[in-house]
């Protein structure tokens, strides 16, 4: 059925008549007749009794009409919801973020957005860098944070920040307070890590065996604060992101080991899938990520410059 002959179809008959029919979508009389006609011939029945000073519905056109009257009435919602979805004054956005970026990076940044964009729906799902590359490829999420090694033929990404993984133990571990060790010497005390496919256990991983040493982990926990808590209260070694220990070091509850010969420094990325568009809420967030990025970066500027 074709849909233009539909609408003049709904325009005659809500209006009454040809002529009103015509005025209403500002077309000709006889284009109307033609196109009612053309609708006529393809149902196979007539819609309208002609009279002098109008028409009437047939039967069959009444039985047109509800259909007709449900049809626009769905494409006005869809186009009403696409504009909403399109202005940001609804419409959901999904991410997922491994533990460092969802705990301590993004929850600021999640305010904002909420702020700027109080009707969107927003859910984070905190997992690992494995489990956040496998939820984008599933469409699960529409953009995801990962601070470990990902394909990067596979995916759209940008790098955000750069992040070091320190070294440190509790206060009572027999090298707090010990300058200048060496990796060999680490790899001598308990090492405590990450769960397997964390983008920082692997990366620790990467330096032990660097360094020709097998990384052995006598505990895997799969949380960060969990890991914290164990390393201050207890006798192990954890890798840990300078962004979730800052308050621990300054307050003595951990202590950074001084290790001569390595550093680990890993890049942080927001990914999305490669081979789709981006709907308005992701690009807004993925906008306002780079807007604070930028101004992270900016220089301060001189008084008086």
């Amino acid at each position: 059925m074709n849909l233009h002959h539909l609408r003049v179809f709904l325009a005659v008959a809500e209006c009454g008549g040809i002529g009103a029919g015509a005025a209403r979508l500002h077309i000709s009389q006889p284009a109307v007749t033609r196109e009612i006609r053309e609708l006529e011939a393809s149902v196979g029945v007539p819609l309208f009794d002609r009279h002098p000073r109008g028409v009437s519905l047939t039967e069959g056109g009444r039985r047109l009409l509800q259909y007709a009257q449900r049809i626009f009435a769905l494409e006005l919602a869809a186009e009403r919801e696409l504009r909403g979805f399109a202005s940001l004054s609804q419409g959901e956005l999904h991410l997922g973020a491994s533990a460092t970026l969802g705990s301590y990076l993004l929850p600021p940044l999640l305010n904002r957005f909420r702020e700027q964009y109080p009707q969107v729906f927003v859910s984070l799902q905190i997992s690992n860098t494995g489990e956040v590359t496998q939820q984008l490829d599933d469409g699960r999420i529409a953009l995801g944070f990962v601070e470990g090694a990902f394909d990067r033929a596979g995916y759209a990404h940008r790098l955000l920040a750069c992040d070091a993984l320190l070294p440190v133990v509790g206060p009572r571990h027999p090298l707090a307070g010990r300058r200048d060790l060496a990796m060999r010497e680490l790899a001598e005390h308990a090492l405590y890590l990450r769960e397997p496919g964390s983008g920082a256990r692997a990366s620790v991983e990467e330096a032990y065996r660097e360094h020709g040493l097998e990384p052995q982990a006598r505990m895997v926990i799969g949380g960060t604060e969990a890991l914290k808590r164990l390393i201050a209260d207890g006798h192990g070694i954890a890798w840990l992101s300078q962004l979730v220990v800052g308050e621990e070091l300054a307050c003595g509850r951990l202590q950074r080991l001084q290790v001569r010969d390595r550093q680990i420094v890993r890049e942080l990325h927001v990914l999305w899938r490669q081979d789709s568009q981006l709907s308005p809420a992701p690009a807004a967030f993925l906008a306002l990520l780079e807007a604070a990025a930028a101004s992270a970066t900016e220089a301060p500027r001189q008084p008086g410059g």
